[in-house]
Protein backbone atom coordinates (compact mmCIF):
# COMPACT_ATOMS: atom_id res chain seq x y z
CA UNK A 1 0.00 0.00 0.00
CA UNK A 2 1.71 3.53 -0.94
CA UNK A 3 2.30 6.17 1.57
CA UNK A 4 0.54 9.34 0.76
CA UNK A 5 2.53 12.54 0.59
CA UNK A 6 0.65 15.49 3.20
CA UNK A 7 -1.72 16.92 0.59
CA UNK A 8 -3.33 13.27 0.00
CA UNK A 9 -4.56 13.23 3.93
CA UNK A 10 -7.80 15.21 4.34
CA UNK A 11 -7.59 18.81 4.46
CA UNK A 12 -7.91 20.94 7.38
CA UNK A 13 -11.30 22.98 7.81
CA UNK A 14 -12.06 25.65 4.93
CA UNK A 15 -10.97 29.31 6.60
CA UNK A 16 -12.35 32.66 5.85
CA UNK A 17 -9.01 34.37 4.26
CA UNK A 18 -9.30 38.15 3.22
CA UNK A 19 -7.41 39.80 0.59
CA UNK A 20 -9.14 38.40 -2.41
CA UNK A 21 -10.74 39.78 -5.67
CA UNK A 22 -13.41 37.95 -6.87
CA UNK A 23 -15.37 38.26 -10.57
CA UNK A 24 -18.64 37.17 -10.68
CA UNK A 25 -18.89 35.05 -14.29
CA UNK A 26 -22.04 34.57 -16.09
CA UNK A 27 -22.16 31.23 -18.07
CA UNK A 28 -20.19 30.51 -20.76
CA UNK A 29 -19.95 33.77 -22.88
CA UNK A 30 -18.18 34.93 -19.82
CA UNK A 31 -16.11 32.40 -18.42
CA UNK A 32 -14.49 30.72 -21.31
CA UNK A 33 -12.68 33.66 -22.41
CA UNK A 34 -11.63 34.41 -19.06
CA UNK A 35 -10.26 30.58 -18.57
CA UNK A 36 -8.81 30.88 -22.11
CA UNK A 37 -6.87 33.71 -21.73
CA UNK A 38 -5.41 33.01 -18.23
CA UNK A 39 -4.21 29.57 -19.88
CA UNK A 40 -2.39 31.78 -22.31
CA UNK A 41 -0.72 33.94 -19.66
CA UNK A 42 0.41 30.61 -17.94
CA UNK A 43 3.85 31.06 -17.23
CA UNK A 44 4.24 27.48 -14.95
CA UNK A 45 1.31 25.43 -14.20
CA UNK A 46 -2.32 25.05 -15.08
CA UNK A 47 -4.40 22.16 -13.69
CA UNK A 48 -7.80 21.95 -14.67
CA UNK A 49 -10.97 19.50 -13.29
CA UNK A 50 -14.43 18.58 -14.66
CA UNK A 51 -16.93 16.52 -14.81
CA UNK A 52 -17.66 17.21 -18.39
CA UNK A 53 -14.96 17.79 -20.94
CA UNK A 54 -17.09 17.70 -24.25
CA UNK A 55 -15.64 17.18 -27.83
CA UNK A 56 -17.92 20.42 -29.35
CA UNK A 57 -16.41 24.32 -30.65
CA UNK A 58 -16.29 24.89 -26.46
CA UNK A 59 -14.07 21.51 -25.67
CA UNK A 60 -11.88 21.88 -28.81
CA UNK A 61 -10.96 25.77 -27.91
CA UNK A 62 -10.41 25.31 -24.53
CA UNK A 63 -7.61 21.97 -25.39
CA UNK A 64 -5.99 23.87 -27.70
CA UNK A 65 -5.38 25.94 -25.36
CA UNK A 66 -3.99 23.23 -22.72
CA UNK A 67 -1.77 22.12 -25.77
CA UNK A 68 -0.12 25.37 -26.74
CA UNK A 69 0.42 25.94 -22.89
CA UNK A 70 2.05 22.64 -22.75
CA UNK A 71 3.85 22.86 -26.11
CA UNK A 72 5.74 26.04 -24.74
CA UNK A 73 6.88 24.44 -21.39
CA UNK A 74 3.91 24.72 -19.00
CA UNK A 75 2.85 21.89 -16.53
CA UNK A 76 -0.36 21.13 -17.52
CA UNK A 77 -2.80 18.68 -15.61
CA UNK A 78 -6.22 17.70 -16.60
CA UNK A 79 -8.52 15.05 -14.92
CA UNK A 80 -12.45 14.60 -15.57
CA UNK A 81 -14.73 12.54 -14.75
CA UNK A 82 -14.93 8.85 -16.35
CA UNK A 83 -18.96 9.33 -16.80
CA UNK A 84 -19.45 12.86 -17.58
CA UNK A 85 -16.78 12.92 -19.81
CA UNK A 86 -17.44 8.95 -21.24
CA UNK A 87 -15.76 9.88 -24.95
CA UNK A 88 -12.60 12.06 -23.22
CA UNK A 89 -10.20 9.48 -23.56
CA UNK A 90 -11.33 8.49 -27.51
CA UNK A 91 -12.12 12.39 -28.28
CA UNK A 92 -9.80 14.94 -27.35
CA UNK A 93 -7.12 13.00 -24.80
CA UNK A 94 -5.09 11.73 -27.72
CA UNK A 95 -3.93 14.81 -29.34
CA UNK A 96 -3.45 16.43 -25.64
CA UNK A 97 -1.32 13.98 -24.57
CA UNK A 98 0.62 14.47 -27.86
CA UNK A 99 1.08 17.82 -26.98
CA UNK A 100 2.59 17.02 -23.39
CA UNK A 101 -0.62 17.70 -21.29
CA UNK A 102 -0.53 14.93 -18.26
CA UNK A 103 -4.63 13.97 -18.55
CA UNK A 104 -6.34 11.38 -16.14
CA UNK A 105 -9.70 10.02 -15.85
CA UNK A 106 -11.44 9.77 -12.48
CA UNK A 107 -13.42 6.28 -12.05
CA UNK A 108 -13.34 5.18 -16.05
CA UNK A 109 -15.00 1.73 -15.04
CA UNK A 110 -18.63 2.01 -15.19
CA UNK A 111 -20.50 -1.10 -13.99
CA UNK A 112 -24.00 -0.83 -15.58
CA UNK A 113 -26.60 -2.31 -13.48
CA UNK A 114 -25.45 -2.06 -10.54
CA UNK A 115 -26.39 0.51 -7.93
CA UNK A 116 -22.91 0.83 -5.51
CA UNK A 117 -22.27 3.66 -3.77
CA UNK A 118 -18.45 3.52 -4.85
CA UNK A 119 -19.73 3.44 -8.11
CA UNK A 120 -21.89 6.95 -7.91
CA UNK A 121 -19.25 8.35 -6.40
CA UNK A 122 -18.23 10.93 -9.26
CA UNK A 123 -15.84 14.02 -9.84
CA UNK A 124 -18.49 16.39 -10.40
CA UNK A 125 -16.38 19.61 -9.22
CA UNK A 126 -14.96 22.65 -11.72
CA UNK A 127 -12.33 24.10 -11.14
CA UNK A 128 -8.77 25.33 -12.45
CA UNK A 129 -5.74 26.84 -11.26
CA UNK A 130 -2.72 29.19 -13.23
CA UNK A 131 0.25 29.73 -11.68
CA UNK A 132 -0.81 29.87 -8.37
CA UNK A 133 -1.99 33.48 -8.54
CA UNK A 134 -5.50 32.41 -10.14
CA UNK A 135 -8.29 29.79 -9.45
CA UNK A 136 -12.03 29.49 -11.19
CA UNK A 137 -14.70 27.75 -9.35
CA UNK A 138 -18.34 27.26 -10.63
CA UNK A 139 -20.75 25.05 -11.98
CA UNK A 140 -19.65 25.38 -15.86
CA UNK A 141 -18.56 22.81 -17.34
CA UNK A 142 -16.28 22.42 -20.41
CA UNK A 143 -19.20 22.15 -22.66
CA UNK A 144 -20.78 24.40 -25.40
CA UNK A 145 -23.81 26.61 -23.71
CA UNK A 146 -25.67 26.09 -26.86
CA UNK A 147 -25.32 22.05 -26.67
CA UNK A 148 -28.80 21.82 -25.85
CA UNK A 149 -31.92 20.05 -27.29
CA UNK A 150 -34.65 22.48 -29.63
CA UNK A 151 -31.66 25.31 -29.95
CA UNK A 152 -32.38 26.66 -26.96
CA UNK A 153 -30.76 29.80 -25.70
CA UNK A 154 -27.76 29.52 -23.69
CA UNK A 155 -27.39 27.60 -20.62
CA UNK A 156 -27.71 29.60 -17.74
CA UNK A 157 -24.90 29.15 -15.07
CA UNK A 158 -22.11 30.87 -12.87
CA UNK A 159 -18.38 30.46 -12.28
CA UNK A 160 -16.10 33.14 -10.17
CA UNK A 161 -12.56 33.89 -10.72
CA UNK A 162 -10.22 33.91 -7.87
CA UNK A 163 -6.75 36.13 -6.90
CA UNK A 164 -5.52 36.31 -3.64
CA UNK A 165 -5.16 33.56 -0.77
CA UNK A 166 -7.99 31.87 -1.23
CA UNK A 167 -6.09 30.42 -4.56
CA UNK A 168 -3.83 28.22 -2.24
CA UNK A 169 -6.46 25.87 -0.67
CA UNK A 170 -8.00 25.78 -4.43
CA UNK A 171 -4.76 24.53 -6.14
CA UNK A 172 -3.88 22.18 -2.95
CA UNK A 173 -7.89 20.82 -3.40
CA UNK A 174 -6.89 19.72 -6.77
CA UNK A 175 -3.37 18.42 -6.20
CA UNK A 176 -4.97 15.99 -3.73
CA UNK A 177 -7.33 14.74 -6.21
CA UNK A 178 -4.56 14.24 -8.89
CA UNK A 179 -2.28 12.22 -6.28
CA UNK A 180 -5.26 10.33 -5.35
CA UNK A 181 -5.86 9.24 -9.16
CA UNK A 182 -2.38 8.91 -9.90
CA UNK A 183 -1.92 6.42 -7.21
CA UNK A 184 -5.28 4.76 -8.04
CA UNK A 185 -4.51 5.01 -11.66
CA UNK A 186 -0.31 3.36 -11.29
CA UNK A 187 0.71 6.59 -13.47
CA UNK A 188 3.85 7.42 -11.51
CA UNK A 189 4.97 9.39 -14.28
CA UNK A 190 2.37 11.97 -13.21
CA UNK A 191 3.80 12.53 -9.38
CA UNK A 192 3.65 15.41 -8.43
CA UNK A 193 6.57 17.42 -6.00
CA UNK A 194 3.78 19.65 -3.57
CA UNK A 195 4.96 23.02 -3.45
CA UNK A 196 3.16 25.12 -0.87
CA UNK A 197 2.43 28.64 -2.26
CA UNK A 198 4.11 31.36 -1.08
CA UNK A 199 2.10 34.06 0.80
CA UNK A 200 0.66 36.67 -1.92
CA UNK A 201 -0.18 39.84 -1.57
CA UNK A 202 -3.80 40.68 -0.74
CA UNK A 203 -5.21 41.16 -4.55
CA UNK A 204 -8.21 42.58 -2.93
CA UNK A 205 -10.25 43.46 -0.12
CA UNK A 206 -12.88 40.32 -0.57
CA UNK A 207 -13.53 37.77 2.52
CA UNK A 208 -14.54 34.00 1.20
CA UNK A 209 -13.64 30.20 2.07
CA UNK A 210 -13.36 27.57 -0.47
CA UNK A 211 -15.10 24.24 0.85
CA UNK A 212 -15.31 20.99 -0.96
CA UNK A 213 -17.69 17.78 -0.25
CA UNK A 214 -15.69 14.69 -0.30
CA UNK A 215 -16.26 11.20 1.44
CA UNK A 216 -14.22 11.63 4.30
CA UNK A 217 -13.86 14.91 6.66
CA UNK A 218 -15.62 17.04 4.86
CA UNK A 219 -18.98 15.41 3.82
CA UNK A 220 -21.50 17.71 4.78
CA UNK A 221 -18.99 20.75 5.02
CA UNK A 222 -21.09 22.38 1.90
CA UNK A 223 -24.62 21.27 3.14
CA UNK A 224 -23.45 22.39 6.30
CA UNK A 225 -22.32 25.66 5.38
CA UNK A 226 -25.62 26.10 3.64
CA UNK A 227 -27.54 25.60 7.20
CA UNK A 228 -25.63 28.13 8.98
CA UNK A 229 -26.33 30.93 6.57
CA UNK A 230 -30.51 29.79 6.69
CA UNK A 231 -30.62 29.60 10.46
CA UNK A 232 -28.82 32.82 10.52
CA UNK A 233 -31.02 34.56 8.23
CA UNK A 234 -32.84 38.02 9.36
CA UNK A 235 -34.32 39.21 5.88
CA UNK A 236 -34.18 36.87 3.02
CA UNK A 237 -32.64 33.77 1.20
CA UNK A 238 -32.05 33.45 -2.50
CA UNK A 239 -31.69 29.77 -4.09
CA UNK A 240 -31.18 29.15 -7.97
CA UNK A 241 -30.38 25.39 -7.90
CA UNK A 242 -30.43 23.09 -10.66
CA UNK A 243 -31.38 20.22 -9.40
CA UNK A 244 -32.91 20.77 -6.09
CA UNK A 245 -34.32 17.71 -4.00
CA UNK A 246 -33.38 18.68 -0.33
CA UNK A 247 -33.52 16.25 2.67
CA UNK A 248 -35.81 16.81 5.97
CA UNK A 249 -33.02 19.00 7.58
CA UNK A 250 -32.61 21.73 4.68
CA UNK A 251 -36.27 21.73 4.01
CA UNK A 252 -37.24 22.63 7.90
CA UNK A 253 -34.59 24.85 7.86
CA UNK A 254 -36.20 26.90 4.55
CA UNK A 255 -39.52 25.98 6.65
CA UNK A 256 -38.51 27.82 9.88
CA UNK A 257 -36.67 30.50 8.56
CA UNK A 258 -39.82 31.21 6.50
CA UNK A 259 -41.98 31.34 9.57
CA UNK A 260 -39.62 33.75 11.08
CA UNK A 261 -40.45 36.63 8.22
CA UNK A 262 -37.46 35.59 6.06
CA UNK A 263 -38.48 36.13 2.54
CA UNK A 264 -36.93 32.77 1.13
CA UNK A 265 -37.12 32.36 -2.51
CA UNK A 266 -36.63 29.26 -4.72
CA UNK A 267 -35.49 29.57 -8.42
CA UNK A 268 -35.61 26.23 -10.09
CA UNK A 269 -35.19 24.62 -13.57
CA UNK A 270 -38.59 25.01 -15.15
CA UNK A 271 -37.67 22.71 -18.15
CA UNK A 272 -37.18 18.80 -18.21
CA UNK A 273 -33.45 17.20 -18.69
CA UNK A 274 -34.06 14.31 -16.36
CA UNK A 275 -37.45 13.41 -15.67
CA UNK A 276 -37.01 11.60 -13.20
CA UNK A 277 -35.89 14.36 -10.27
CA UNK A 278 -37.67 17.44 -12.14
CA UNK A 279 -41.19 15.21 -10.80
CA UNK A 280 -39.67 14.38 -7.63
CA UNK A 281 -38.31 17.98 -7.26
CA UNK A 282 -42.04 18.72 -7.49
CA UNK A 283 -43.10 16.56 -5.32
CA UNK A 284 -41.80 18.83 -2.53
CA UNK A 285 -43.37 21.65 -4.14
CA UNK A 286 -46.75 21.93 -2.12
CA UNK A 287 -44.85 21.86 1.33
CA UNK A 288 -42.64 24.58 0.31
CA UNK A 289 -45.36 27.03 -0.85
CA UNK A 290 -47.47 25.72 1.80
CA UNK A 291 -44.47 26.99 4.05
CA UNK A 292 -44.68 30.41 2.62
CA UNK A 293 -41.43 29.90 0.28
CA UNK A 294 -41.80 31.70 -3.31
CA UNK A 295 -40.73 29.17 -6.30
CA UNK A 296 -39.75 30.59 -9.89
CA UNK A 297 -39.30 28.02 -12.62
CA UNK A 298 -36.72 29.07 -14.92
CA UNK A 299 -37.72 28.55 -18.65
CA UNK A 300 -35.75 30.93 -20.90
CA UNK A 301 -33.14 28.14 -21.05
CA UNK A 302 -31.29 25.15 -19.20
CA UNK A 303 -30.72 26.48 -15.98
CA UNK A 304 -27.49 24.84 -14.80
CA UNK A 305 -26.63 27.22 -11.55
CA UNK A 306 -26.23 26.33 -8.10
CA UNK A 307 -25.82 29.62 -6.43
CA UNK A 308 -27.50 31.56 -3.16
CA UNK A 309 -27.36 34.88 -1.63
CA UNK A 310 -28.51 35.05 1.78
CA UNK A 311 -28.99 38.82 3.95
CA UNK A 312 -27.23 40.74 1.46
CA UNK A 313 -23.33 39.72 2.73
CA UNK A 314 -22.91 35.57 2.59
CA UNK A 315 -23.12 34.19 -0.98
CA UNK A 316 -22.01 30.74 -2.93
CA UNK A 317 -20.75 29.67 -6.05
CA UNK A 318 -20.23 26.23 -6.94
CA UNK A 319 -20.93 22.64 -8.02
CA UNK A 320 -23.00 21.37 -5.73
CA UNK A 321 -26.53 21.50 -6.15
CA UNK A 322 -28.91 20.77 -3.46
CA UNK A 323 -30.15 17.35 -4.19
CA UNK A 324 -28.49 13.61 -2.89
CA UNK A 325 -25.77 13.51 -5.99
CA UNK A 326 -24.03 16.85 -4.86
CA UNK A 327 -24.42 16.31 -0.50
CA UNK A 328 -24.04 12.50 -0.44
CA UNK A 329 -22.35 11.23 -3.64
CA UNK A 330 -20.20 13.40 -5.39
CA UNK A 331 -17.23 15.24 -4.66
CA UNK A 332 -18.53 19.09 -4.99
CA UNK A 333 -16.38 22.46 -4.73
CA UNK A 334 -17.95 25.88 -3.61
CA UNK A 335 -16.74 29.04 -2.59
CA UNK A 336 -18.73 31.21 -0.13
CA UNK A 337 -18.07 34.74 0.16
CA UNK A 338 -18.58 37.27 3.00
CA UNK A 339 -18.84 40.17 1.09
CA UNK A 340 -21.66 42.81 0.20
CA UNK A 341 -20.13 43.99 -2.98
CA UNK A 342 -20.33 40.28 -4.78
CA UNK A 343 -23.85 38.92 -2.88
CA UNK A 344 -25.43 42.37 -4.29
CA UNK A 345 -23.77 41.67 -7.81
CA UNK A 346 -25.00 38.09 -7.75
CA UNK A 347 -28.60 39.15 -6.64
CA UNK A 348 -28.95 41.36 -9.03
CA UNK A 349 -27.75 38.94 -11.61
CA UNK A 350 -30.53 36.30 -10.40
CA UNK A 351 -33.20 38.80 -10.32
CA UNK A 352 -32.41 39.92 -13.97
CA UNK A 353 -32.92 35.72 -14.70
CA UNK A 354 -36.02 35.99 -12.92
CA UNK A 355 -37.46 38.78 -14.76
CA UNK A 356 -36.51 37.49 -18.43
CA UNK A 357 -37.16 34.07 -18.43
CA UNK A 358 -38.76 32.71 -14.80
CA UNK A 359 -42.23 32.21 -13.76
CA UNK A 360 -43.40 32.47 -10.36
CA UNK A 361 -45.84 29.65 -9.23
CA UNK A 362 -49.01 30.13 -7.40
CA UNK A 363 -49.08 28.95 -3.73
CA UNK A 364 -52.13 26.59 -4.56
CA UNK A 365 -50.38 24.67 -7.33
CA UNK A 366 -50.38 21.34 -6.08
CA UNK A 367 -53.95 21.38 -4.83
CA UNK A 368 -54.80 23.00 -8.31
CA UNK A 369 -52.64 19.62 -9.68
CA UNK A 370 -55.10 16.78 -10.99
CA UNK A 371 -54.74 13.58 -8.93
CA UNK A 372 -53.12 11.70 -11.39
CA UNK A 373 -49.96 14.38 -11.93
CA UNK A 374 -49.60 14.80 -8.10
CA UNK A 375 -49.41 10.44 -7.66
CA UNK A 376 -46.53 10.89 -10.67
CA UNK A 377 -44.77 13.27 -8.68
CA UNK A 378 -44.97 11.34 -5.50
CA UNK A 379 -44.18 8.13 -6.82
CA UNK A 380 -40.85 9.90 -8.77
CA UNK A 381 -39.81 10.89 -5.28
CA UNK A 382 -40.24 7.29 -3.62
CA UNK A 383 -38.76 6.14 -6.48
CA UNK A 384 -35.47 8.16 -5.89
CA UNK A 385 -35.26 7.76 -1.76
CA UNK A 386 -35.46 3.71 -2.99
CA UNK A 387 -32.93 4.46 -5.04
CA UNK A 388 -30.36 5.70 -2.64
CA UNK A 389 -31.69 3.39 -0.07
CA UNK A 390 -30.28 0.74 -2.28
CA UNK A 391 -26.67 2.61 -2.94
CA UNK A 392 -26.60 2.78 1.31
CA UNK A 393 -27.92 6.22 1.52
CA UNK A 394 -31.33 6.14 3.21
CA UNK A 395 -30.56 7.93 6.15
CA UNK A 396 -33.22 10.78 7.73
CA UNK A 397 -31.97 13.47 6.05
Amino acid sequence: MPRFPPTCRAMATAEFLAGNRLTLLNSGAEYFPALIAAIGEARQEVHLESYIFEDDTTGRAVASALGDAAKRGVTVRVLVDGFGSRDFSGALMPALLEAGVQALIYRPEIARFQLRRHRLRRLHRKLATVDGRVAFVGGINVIDDLNTPHQTPPRYDYAVRVEGPLVAPIRQALYRVWEIVVWARLQRRYWVTWTALEDRPPAGDQTAAFLVRDNLRHRRDIEDAYLEAINDARDDILIANAYFLPGRRFRRALGDAAGRGVRVTILLQGRIEYRLLHYATQALYGKLLGAGIRIFEYRRSFLHAKVAVIDAHWSTVGSSNIDPFSLLLAREANVVARDARFAGELRASLNKAMEEGATELPPQLWQQLPWSARLLRWASYNLVRIALGIAGYGGKR
